[in-house]
């Protein structure tokens, strides 16, 4: 069975004593081994950020850190086995450092890279990184890290032609891995590996100015001599004439003949070696709670009933005449619904974001100073990937955050989802989720950037609500948009969960989602290969907003008139990306501030509540 470890009643205590964010209290008379563990731990953190770039170069230039963008993430198996030991090693380290004598915020501190660290030892033995690609990226699709790169000066481009040139070496890297992993019985399911040979396809082009690596060198900044710029783009064909192309078709041929007809036919995480326990290991990693398949499976029935009831209402109001699955099909098919070309697609999605702008005073206090922006997903990769993406800023600000959008076919984009879609994947979502983090004052750096699931994209998914507090939701097709992204998030806990944990097919699934949600077939199918290739993920939605929205419904119980929702958002912000336990603890932490007492210090002083009822 997989050990769960949640967070201690003291993390409960310590939040009570001080909201996230909050100054550490004044030290008391005796701090000489207190400000020895104080410095012990922020110098842990240091050393364990700059290790987590130098392993992985490709997040480091995610995080606008440009000292490693002359290389990728090594993928061999001694480098694998040297950051897995690394990792249990800094898990020694952390527990060696005397917690009792720190501040309730570097006990916080402590408490939440531990959670992080004890998961990221304890999923090693499922051996994830023998199926080092799927669907939805991998070294098929490395050239997409250009999307983050500045390529403002000749250094930015001299570092991309070294890692052109480490593009063969990531290659067979990644070959060996699967290989290993066909030995081990360690593959993905075929369904989905069926999606990677046109993937890998297109980067093998006859022109190497065709190939993808090429685009930095279309537009070059003046800063850089002409003569230099020839100089530049001349290696850059080269390099991908003569390595990266020939290294994809080496690739494409291993894959196509070796490697897919050996991928496993069945579906399920349960599948995998030792897959129950993975997928149990998984349901509480990205759900930072205790539930069960079987709970999560309950809840996720109970909240598809109700959001159908809230369907029919919506049915009723626009006066549509026949059953729930008739309306569906009406939503899906109506060419009313939904845009003529990729670029009025585009455009409407930017008109939303710039009509949701002005009204998130409403709702918030603090605006987050980093801007976003609105970019299309990718074609290559659009027709497998899903509706709509954020891709977060970096850290020191030198790169907004986007929000990217599907184009791939409009035909398939309704209208009605578009409001709802862009509240949770920009403003006030995923966008004030992680520029807030960002500005998180007097936190490591590993908190300001942290991501746990529940809260992140509980946070986006509660935040598609927040549409109704800014009046954005007067359309009732909107509002069935709102209403349909609320199911497509309580269906994944029934499909999620029946497919890796009690034996549905994937036609099963597709059935069931397509049964009581209006999405189109095209993101149905999208949707249910990606939880089959991410098992677990997609759990963590409605669990994460089921516990956000039940803290609201709290805070404006017991605060009565005091309560207020700007007030409120802001708090939960406050807290950064955390367990749910810590949010909650956080919250419990604010709302007795806000009412001015603490009546209800025996709560807080109680270990919170790790069976996420919603």
């Amino acid at each position: 069975m997989i050990r769960t470890v949640l967070l201690s009643v003291a993390i409960a205590a310590a939040l009570s004593a001080a909201p996230v964010g909050a100054q550490a209290p004044p030290a008391a008379p005796d701090t000489a081994q207190s400000d020895d563990a104080a410095r012990a731990l922020h110098r842990f953190f240091e050393e364990e950020w700059e290790r987590s770039l130098r392993d992985s170069p490709e997040t480091a230039s995610y995080r606008g850190d440009r000292r490693f963008n002359d290389r990728w993430t090594d993928l061999s198996t001694e480098a694998i086995a040297r950051r897995e030991a690394a990792d249990r090693g800094a898990l020694a380290k952390l527990r060696a450092i005397d917690r009792s004598r720190l501040s309730a915020v570097d006990r916080l501190n402590y408490d939440v890279f531990a959670w992080q660290l004890e998961r990221d030892v304890e999923r090693q033995k499922y051996r994830e990184h023998l199926r080092p690609l799927s669907q939805r990226g991998g070294v098929q699709t490395a050239d997409e890290l250009v999307e983050v790169l500045p390529f403002a000066d000749e250094r930015d481009y001299a570092d991309w032609l070294k890692r052109l040139e480490g593009v063969p070496a990531m290659v067979e890297q990644t070959s060996a891995l699967m290989r290993e992993g066909l030995k081990a019985g360690n593959t993905p399911p075929r369904v989905l590996m069926e999606r990677i040979p046109a993937q890998i396809a297109a980067q093998v082009v006859a022109d190497p100015e065709r190939s993808a690596f090429f685009s930095p060198f279309l537009k070059m900044p003046e800063s850089i001599p002409a003569a230099r710029q020839a100089e530049l783009r001349a290696q850059a064909r080269r390099v991908i004439a003569e390595q990266v192309i020939p290294s994809y078709r080496t690739f494409g041929e291993f894959f196509n003949t070796e490697y897919l007809p050996r991928t496993r036919e069945s579906i399920a995480a349960a599948d995998l070696p030792d897959g129950k326990a993975y997928y149990d290991f998984l349901a509480g990693h990205f759900t930072t709670t205790e539930l069960s398949a079987d709970e999560i499976h309950a809840i996720g029935l109970k909240e598809v009933a109700r959001i159908r009831a809230e369907m029919e209402k919506v049915k009723a109001e626009v006066g549509f005449k026949g059953s729930l699955a008739q309306f569906f099909e009406h939503l899906r098919t109506d060419p009313k619904f939904f845009h003529e070309s990729p670029e009025e697609l585009f455009e409407a999605y930017q008109a939303i974001s710039k009509r949701i702008d002005p009204e998130l005073v409403k709702v918030f206090k603090t605006i987050p100073r980093l801007p976003y922006g609105v970019r299309p997903i990718p074609d290559k990769i659009a027709p497998d990937t899903t509706t709509a993406y954020y891709q977060p800023g970096a850290v020191d600000g030198t790169r907004a955050g986007y929000y990217y959008v599907n184009l791939f076919k409009p035909e398939v984009r309704p209208t009605w989802e578009m409001m709802a879609l862009s509240l949770h994947e920009a403003v006030p979502g995923h966008h004030f989720q992680f520029a807030r983090g960002m500005e998180l004052p007097d936190v490591p750096m590993f908190r300001r950037v942290g991501y746990f699931v529940a809260y992140g994209e509980g946070w986006a998914l509660y935040a598609e609500r927040l549409g109704y507090d800014m009046g954005l939701y007067d359309d009732p097709y909107d509002r069935m948009g709102q209403l349909a992204y609320d199911m497509w998030r309580a269906v994944r806990l029934v499909v999620d969960t029946g497919m890796h944990s009690k034996g549905w097919s994937r036609d099963r699934a597709i059935k069931y989602f397509m049964d009581n949600a209006p999405k189109t077939e095209q993101d149905v199918v999208n949707e249910i290969d990606r939880y089959i290739g991410w098992p677990g993920q997609a759990l963590a939605y409605k669990i994460g907003q089921l516990k956000i929205s039940e803290l609201r419904e709290k805070a404006s119980r017991e605060l009565g008139e005091r309560f207020d929702l700007r007030e409120f958002n802001d708090a939960v912000l406050s807290a950064g990306s955390v367990p749910l336990a810590v949010l909650e603890a956080h919250m419990n932490a604010w709302i007795a501030e806000q009412s001015g007492g603490r009546k209800q210090g025996a709560d807080q002083n109680q270990k919170p509540d790790q069976k996420q009822s919603g």
